[in-house]
């Protein structure tokens, strides 16, 4: 329990949990009057050397006053922080606030003095760079704007700190001391640095969990079959390269199955680098002190108990995390399935997956033990038997992910060299803004494919989840947005998977189709519309052709330039043998490595002979004879053309997938093309456009006398309008018109023709329930239809007729932003009206939107062609409608005290359009978290 210290109380919400350079954690907190002890055991550790980089002088120890003045802190004017590792101190970090001369200071000064201090044995693990993020986030919650440190030229390490972070500063040199200054306010360099940082550290952590150099099985027992003793035997079966332990209390022996066996992992004289835990959950607490004690990195939990069962097992899972972060330990699980690691060097199977899988490129996430089970199950038997030695690189099963989830796992593959796709399984997603600029950044480096469960239903039990009120297809919008291939089954993942890993990618969507069934190249050819492709007549070789002939189509195929990839079927011949079958892959084979750049994939109804003959065509190399003419080896990867989109990696051989369907062959080539366009897309993604008439600081004036009268409110109409026109948006003028008279009043000042509107709830924006009247050209007119309106739906206090001038014909659209929780801000787009809504017709995009982003948006509903002159009309001005929504990103990323907006109708004519309707609502700034210091989630 820590105690608050002088004017403030104890600001639990500064306490977090970091990842360091090294993949270890330490937990970030304020330090307090409880701490004088650890602050003086800290000190006596810290070299003589650090000190007189600290203090300027020797400074052997702390005075009773200096330990006082270090653990007591006001919170607001002095603050203090220290990193912790076993509840013991490894660094602090302190500000005083001070004036322009330099002296103690309060508010409303906005300077601060910072000073470190790390313990020379953690020094290099990034633990100041950590420090200062920290510190930095609770200066700027404190009104603070910058800091100032003096540091000796010698201490060139903590220089260093300051220089890197990427903030704006000044440096000058007096008095023998350097003297920083720099501004807090976060600049697009310090994020990157800041983000480069949870890159590398977040990757490092998985890799000693990936990559340990020795393994120790907690509960393995002396009999074959329960879970620790299964682990212990996948180890062994697998080659593991590092050093095995089998540990058990009941255990007397000194060898468990050819294993070193110990009673305690504090018995094990060597380092341990990782731990698998496989005792009943009530025992887990007491092995996690003991392996934080013996310096374990990692730990794989798969006991069963925590989350999954209830709420007392979610506190026990709370426990668990908390604990072993205490001792810098990092958790896979509870719950977990197990992880496993192909790599020659390393042959990790700690899992209970009874076989280690082929060992390959592609990287496999999944949160369900039973949904990696099948992939693994999958990728074994068509790996081997559809594409060669196409297999996995690493395989992580999380469980509950209490710490390790899949963003940290995205972080590892993102530079993995062993890691050429990524295939993910999500039941949930824990932190969506982050995942989504995670995957962002991996897709632009390789194919990411995701499939998620539970996508109708609330996530698994175990699973800590941010509330969203985004739907589930504008969440898988999101992801489409920033790179991810989404797919709803497992099949369809290891489908993509296969292709992705073997093949280049598409250069367009043109799919030349060819084979010996003319059936199975018109459903072919079906399923290639109905993705969306274009396909080229298909091309029949007859049920008697040969290797040769399969051989010579698909090189004349390749070689022309009106295709991007062939589809090849085929079926069996009568009494077809197994020596046709590799005649026939091997024909396939040498033609398809006469152009590397365009994938081939083939259709095959029965899969056994050819699939098996084109895994060892693939596998052979290089082929002592070939049965095909051209056959040879493939062009080496600087012969390929520099103009193609990469796929795998270059120094793949090149497999060829086959399918057992048409369309499961289709729908993979038509997620590969949509993939390889925002691979060429992403490369030039656009800017978001500065506005001259913005009024920026007048809009943050109006929101902070606004939301002075209150937070979470809907703007009215006048001020929504003054709010939206600093922003260069213009709503057209509506007038109340409670009585007929005070609507014939509104009609003369804005002129004729008008439009008379219910703006009641239930009435609002459905024209189609008649709560509109249109073209109004005189007093008559409009009185007739105020009459026919009250007489309709009620008397006027209900309806809140609204009188407007009549906007120039076109098409009525919907604009909307929001900020959801989870994801963030998103921009939505959608013609207005029922049909619509119903249809789900609406396209999203991530805020801030570029020019780029608004013209796909526009063009990425399936009622765009309306706006493009359909069936006759007159194209609508998309460019005007294309700038409204850049003004309405810019607004709420500006601001985001603006929650949500809402133009509807807004009528696009063919010069122009209108904005008939707005809401705005306004509530205080949420947390951004993502623009905080790094931190590992709450447990």
């Amino acid at each position: 329990m820590q105690t608050s210290s002088d004017r403030h109380e104890y600001p639990s919400h500064w306490e977090a949990d970091v990842v360091l350079r090294d993949g270890g954690t330490a937990r970030i907190r304020p330090i307090t009057v409880d701490d004088a002890e650890r602050l003086v055991s800290f000190y006596e550790q810290v070299s003589d050397e650090s000190k007189y980089y600290r203090f300027f002088a020797p400074y052997p120890r702390l005075s009773a006053k200096d330990v006082h003045r270090f653990t007591h802190h006001d919170f607001v004017d002095r603050v203090g922080l220290a990193a912790t590792v076993g509840g013991e101190f490894i660094a602090t970090v302190r500000y005083d606030r001070i004036n322009a001369d330099g002296r103690p200071a309060s508010v409303p000064a906005d300077e601060a003095e910072v000073a470190f201090l790390v313990q020379d044995a953690h020094q290099g693990r990034g633990v100041a760079s950590a420090l200062l993020e920290h510190i930095a986030a609770v200066a700027r919650e404190r009104d603070i704007r910058r800091f100032a440190a003096e540091v000796l030229p010698a201490n060139t390490k903590m220089i260093k700190v300051f220089t890197d972070a990427g903030y704006q500063q000044k440096r000058h040199f007096e008095d023998g001391v350097v003297r920083l200054e720099f501004d807090l306010e976060p600049t697009d360099r310090s994020l990157a640095v800041q983000r480069a940082r949870e890159q590398r550290a977040e990757a490092r952590s998985v890799q000693r969990l990936l990559a340990p150099g020795s393994v120790a099985v907690i509960g393995a027992g002396r009999t074959p079959g329960g879970v620790g003793r299964s682990v212990l035997d996948n180890l062994r079966a697998a080659g593991f390269t590092g050093r095995l332990y089998a540990v058990n209390k009941a255990l007397q022996e000194k060898e468990l199955a050819g294993v070193p066996a110990h009673r305690s992992v504090r018995d094990i004289a060597e380092p341990v680098d990782l731990a698998v835990v496989a005792v009943p959950a009530p025992y887990v607490p007491e092995v996690v002190a003991e392996c934080g004690e013996h310096g374990v990195q990692g730990l794989v939990v798969v006991s069963a108990g925590y989350a999954e069962s209830g709420p007392a097992g979610r506190e026990r899972q709370r426990a668990l995390v908390r604990q072993a972060r205490t001792y810098g330990m990092r958790i896979i699980g509870p719950n977990a399935f197990g992880v496993i690691n192909t790599s020659p060097e390393v042959r990790l199977n700690a899992s209970l997956a009874p076989e280690m899988p082929r060992p390959g490129r592609i990287g496999l996430f999944a949160q369900s033990g039973a949904i990696g089970i099948a992939l693994l199950s999958r990728l074994h038997r068509r790996g081997g038997g559809v594409t060669g030695v196409t297999g996995v690189s690493t395989f992580v099963s999380s469980g509950n992910r209490a710490d390790v989830s899949g963003n940290d796992v995205l972080q590892y593959w993102y530079d993995d060299p062993d890691t050429d796709v990524a295939l993910m399984y999500l039941e949930s997603i824990g932190n969506p803004r982050k995942f989504t600029r995670l995957a962002r950044r991996t897709a632009a480096a390789k194919p990411l494919v995701v499939v998620q469960g539970a996508r109708h239903a609330a996530a698994p039990q175990g699973h800590a989840v941010r509330a969203t009120r985004l739907p589930h297809a504008t969440v898988s919008a999101l992801l489409r947005q920033a790179g991810v291939i989404r797919v709803d089954t497992i099949t369809e993942l290891v489908d993509a998977g296969l292709l992705l890993a073997r093949q280049p990618l598409p250069a367009g969507p043109r799919v030349a189709i060819l084979g010996n069934s003319e059936s199975l190249g018109l459903l072919t050819f079906d399923a290639c519309l109905a993705e969306g492709l274009r396909p080229l007549p298909p091309l029949d070789l007859t049920t008697a052709a040969s290797a040769e002939d399969f051989h010579r189509a698909l090189t004349k195929a390749l070689a022309d330039d009106r295709c991007d990839a062939v589809v090849v079927t085929a079926i069996p011949a009568v009494g077809e043998t197994s020596a046709q079958d590799a005649a026939l892959a091997e024909a396939l084979r040498s033609a398809s490595a006469s152009a590397p750049a365009k994938p081939v994939l083939v259709v095959h109804v029965e899969l056994g002979g050819l699939a098996e003959a084109l895994s060892a065509a693939a596998s052979t190399a290089p082929q002592a004879a070939s049965t095909a003419p051209g056959a040879g080896q493939a062009p080496r990867p600087a012969e390929r053309p520099a103009t193609a989109v990469s796929g795998p990696s270059e120094a793949s051989p090149r497999l060829i997938p086959a399918y057992p369907a048409a369309e499961r062959a289709v729908r993979a080539l038509g997620e590969a093309v949509k993939y390889a366009q925002w691979r060429r897309e992403v490369a030039d993604p656009g800017k978001v456009p500065e506005y001259e008439d913005i009024d920026e600081k007048g809009a943050a004036e109006q929101i902070d006398e606004l939301l002075s009268r209150g937070s979470g409110l809907t703007l009215a109409s006048e001020d929504a309008c003054v709010l939206l026109g600093r922003y260069g948006i213009d709503v057209h003028r509506a007038l109340p018109a409670p009585t007929p008279d005070e609507a014939a009043a509104a009609a003369r000042t804005l002129g004729y023709p008008v439009a008379l509107k219910t703006t009641a709830p239930h009435l609002r924006h459905r024209a189609d329930l008649g709560g509109v009247r249109l073209d109004l050209t005189d007093e008559a007119q409009l009185r007739r239809a105020y009459t026919e309106l009250t007489d309709l739906f009620g008397a006027p206090e209900v309806l809140r007729p609204v009188v407007q001038g009549m906007a120039p014909r076109g098409v009525d659209t919907v604009v909307r932003a929001v900020i959801d929780p989870a994801a963030g801000a998103v921009l939505s787009f959608g013609l207005a009206g029922a049909a619509s809504e119903l249809l789900g017709d609406t396209a999203h995009r991530l805020v801030p939107v570029t020019d780029r982003d608004a013209s796909s948006l526009v063009r990425s509903i399936r009622t765009a062609p309306l706006l493009f002159g359909w069936r006759g009309s007159a194209p609508v001005d998309t460019v005007a409608l294309e700038e409204l929504m850049l003004r309405v990103s810019r607004l709420v990323d500006d601001h985001p005290e603006v929650v949500a907006v809402s133009l509807e109708p807004v009528v696009v004519a063919p010069r122009g359009l209108s904005v008939l309707g707005a809401t705005v609502r306004l509530a205080r700034a949420p947390v951004r978290d993502d623009l905080g210091p790094r931190t590992l989630p709450v447990v």
